[in-house]
């Protein structure tokens, strides 16, 4: 039996939170904002991470060009399961961002135009954190972009802080979208430019 996307995400949530980072799924509000800044007719290849149950995944597939290239990267057995099913055909990878230089190279992918991240950031430590972005960077292109997402409560917190200083570190260009009101809890999008 197939359970629904966001009791499928709030069990995963209460057996690893850390790893979730969320109790819901993000909204499709969430999912707009994540991506209507993506320059789509400029994208050869496009990277997902942490796709989770998949609310950013069929966005994104709906707005590639023919021919371009995706991938999704996703830590969480079940959830990679439970993505396989819903998007038969698309390349999901059961890793961890790590490993993206090494996933990419495998794929027969030399430069990425755009990576869309679900991952949760603040539940990082700032290491991580240091080390995930640096990864993002060595596969992205020069101009590239970069967008994910963070809670508005985390702006007032030390990591919150400290990750927009981290990707301050890493783009030559860091914006904030407009809060979503509309997700649990809301939510804003960084978009980044390599």
């Amino acid at each position: 039996m197939l359970i629904s996307r966001p009791l499928r995400f709030l069990r995963e949530f209460l057996r690893d939170p850390a790893r979730v980072g969320a109790i819901a799924p993000s909204s499709a509000g969430l999912a707009s904002a994540m991506t209507a800044w993506i320059a789509w007719e400029e994208v050869r290849v496009v990277l997902e991470l942490g796709p989770g149950t998949g609310v950013f995944t069929r966005p994104i597939l709906d707005r590639l060009r023919p021919r371009a290239r995706f991938l999704a990267i996703e830590l969480n057995g079940l959830f990679v399961t439970a993505l396989k099913q819903e998007f038969p055909g698309v390349d999901i990878r059961h890793d961890n961002v790590g490993n993206l230089e090494a996933l990419c190279a495998h794929a027969g992918i030399t430069e990425v135009d755009a990576i869309l991240s679900g991952l949760p950031w603040a539940s990082f430590p700032a290491d991580l954190q240091d080390r995930c972005l640096h990864a993002i960077t060595r596969v992205l292109r020069p101009g590239g972009q970069f967008c994910t997402f963070a809670y508005l409560q985390g702006l007032c917190l030390p990591a919150g802080q400290r990750f927009r200083r981290l990707l301050e570190q890493h783009f030559s260009r860091v914006e904030r979208s407009a809060t979503v009101w509309r997700n649990l809890p809301p939510a804003f999008v960084y978009r980044c430019r390599r």
